[in-house]
């Protein structure tokens, strides 16, 4: 009855979290240097199934580690193993950044200036980062001054070439900058590199994730079964002694959850040349 009275007041919790995330609106152009944790529906949704899977091993263990694990491996996991969708959204990304550097490089002539320039290629951004790029002309639309909108979108922006391309954008803007057009040639060049390279290695780091979540989920799998199939065979868990021990085995199932989640990314934010 305990993890049951706990499992309704958390899902009560996260009920007000939900309506609060639902009703915050978030102003486009003036995002919090300093926005700390942000509640969003992905937050929402993880920490319910984080609750609902740690009430329910309580419930069938009467374990307070086994229930506190149980809740942080189904709220840390899906996210530490990722997915193929991160992989090809970073090469969208790093695609995106080349397209606009190039396309702010050509109106640079045209236009009265870098702030015009960025407002003009605007709605021609490539949709992997128009959402940044639309914050970025709302809040230069709004009178903000262009070096902190940059600045803003720099610590948007998630790509490593992206937030060079803005750092050049920053130093431009605030002494103008004779030689930016070759510079935004460079890194356009340097993020079409980085593109290259994610498609040539993606195909490996594909299947490192696959065998990741394959290993992951056979060890759910068996600890599962223990508990529901054989639950004598675990016994001993069920004692203050049985708990702490239990406490050592999570730390040890966790660094190796680790080590394959670190495994699974490994090179997906270094790709690519420097």
């Amino acid at each position: 009855m305990t993890a049951f009275a706990a499992l309704l007041g958390a899902g009560f919790g996260l009920g007000l979290l939900a309506v609060f995330a639902g009703l915050r609106r978030r102003h486009p152009a003036a995002p919090s240097r300093s926005p700390g944790l942000v509640i969003t529906r992905e937050l929402v949704i993880r920490l319910a199934i984080a609750v609902f899977v740690a009430a329910l091993v309580g419930l069938l263990t009467r374990w307070p580690v086994g229930a506190l694990l149980a809740g942080i491996a189904a709220y840390a996991l899906p996210k530490a193993l990722g997915s193929n969708k991160d992989a090809e959204r970073a090469l969208a990304r790093t695609e995106a950044v080349a397209i606009w550097a190039e396309m702010l490089r050509d109106n640079m002539s045209a236009a009265a200036g870098l702030e015009q320039a960025i407002i003009v290629t605007a709605p021609f951004a490539p949709a992997a980062i128009k959402d940044d790029i639309d914050e970025l002309t709302a809040a230069l639309r709004l009178g903000h001054r262009l070096p902190v909108a940059l600045t803003e979108l720099r610590d948007r922006l998630d790509d490593r070439t992206g937030r060079l391309v803005v750092r050049a954008l920053l130093q431009a803007s605030q002494r103008q900058s004779r030689d930016l057009a070759k510079l935004l040639t460079e890194l356009a060049s340097r993020a079409r590199a980085r593109a290259n390279l994610r498609l040539k290695i993606a195909p490996g780091h594909a299947k490192i994730r696959t065998n990741a979540r394959i290993i992951t989920g056979f060890t759910l799998a068996m600890a599962a079964g223990l508990v529901i199939l054989n639950p004598g065979f675990l016994r001993p868990y069920d004692s203050l002694a049985g708990q702490l021990v239990l406490v050592v085995v999570g730390a040890v199932f966790a660094a190796g959850f680790l080590g394959i989640a670190r495994l699974a990314k490994v090179g997906l934010d270094k790709a690519g040349p420097r």
